[in-house]
């Protein structure tokens, strides 16, 4: 009977992690932010006691699993409308290698130290570390790099294309970056037809060219 019971429940429990991960949203395993971590080994582990104790009721387990779905929601709903909600959970893109140049200010915030540097780059075919542009150290712990280009004119500053609009919020870091201001941002956007930085949902500036997307009515 005990056998029966731990089989019913196993059974149960399995098609709720599904569904529960199912509404969480589809996410590599490698692109999974610290919360969800946090959120699947709790789930993980009130699966393994519940299997085990069978004389405690199956809702007991169900039901905390369902506020954690309601809690990673509502946050992805959040973070959705707020840019530091969005950092906060996921974190941010860091700069590890800048225009051929190490930045090891960056690499120590991050503890991220030579060793992983070279590592990922060798995992991209990487031998040289001078062949490299920029080395972007991204929230899922990956390195995203951008080898140099030897047929690019030399007249060219090489650039990052980081946007200057996100969901409508000036980028003031990237700006400060490309040494421009905000009050350049909105006169050349203004030359283009867009009065108001609030109603761009993206937008972005690499060697002269804007690339401008507005938000979508509601």
């Amino acid at each position: 009977m005990e056998l029966l019971s731990i089989s019913i429940r196993t059974v149960i429990l399995y098609i709720a992690i599904v569904i529960i991960f199912r509404l969480m949203g589809k996410r590599e395993i490698g692109e999974l932010s610290i919360l969800d971590l946090v959120v699947f080994i709790m789930i993980a582990e009130m699966a393994v006691m519940a299997i085990e104790n069978t004389d405690d009721p199956i809702f007991h387990t169900i039901l905390p699993m369902v506020i954690l779905l309601i809690i990673q929601i509502v946050l992805a709903i959040i973070s959705l409308r707020s840019q530091r909600v969005r950092e906060w959970v996921d974190g941010k893109p860091t700069i590890i290698v800048d225009n051929g140049k190490i930045n090891e200010k960056e690499m120590k915030k991050q503890r991220y130290n030579f060793n992983d540097l070279m590592t990922q780059l060798r995992e991209k075919d990487i031998k040289n570390m001078a062949d490299v542009e920029f080395a972007i150290l991204e929230p899922s712990g990956k390195l995203s790099v951008f080898k140099k280009d030897t047929k690019q004119s030399k007249k060219k500053t090489p650039s990052l294309n980081l946007p200057f609009i996100l969901d409508g919020e000036v980028q003031h870091h990237h700006l400060e970056r490309e040494h421009r201001t905000v009050e350049w941002l909105q006169k050349e956007l203004a030359q283009r037809g867009y009065f108001s930085l609030s109603s761009i949902s993206y937008c972005s500036f690499d060697q002269g060219t804007f690339y401008i997307d507005t938000k979508d009515e509601d």
